[in-house]
């Protein structure tokens, strides 16, 4: 999986968000906040990082968490990106 192009990150007030660009702008108005775990998905995403790729390195992150709760967590955001056809 991969972000498509047109969507980049950018920090306002400390706060990490999803904006589209471009083209990208035209399909989805608005923007997207990430708390500090989607922004770990996103940008592994960004580099064309796979689902079970990204569990593991949340695994390593927040290993006070069950595995299946990141997994569902994971999931969760990943469909949300999907829905809004942002990614390839």
């Amino acid at each position: 999986m991969k972000v498509k192009n047109g969507f980049v990150v950018r920090t306002v007030a400390g706060q990490s968000m999803v904006v589209p660009l471009g083209t990208a702008s035209k399909n989805f108005e608005g923007f997207i906040k990430l708390n500090e775990a989607a922004r770990l998905i996103w940008d592994m995403l960004v580099v064309g990082a796979e689902r079970d790729e990204i569990v593991d390195r949340m695994a390593e992150v927040y290993d006070e968490i069950e595995r299946a709760v990141l997994a569902a967590d994971c999931d969760k955001f990943i469909r949300s990106l999907q829905e809004h056809d942002i990614l390839e």
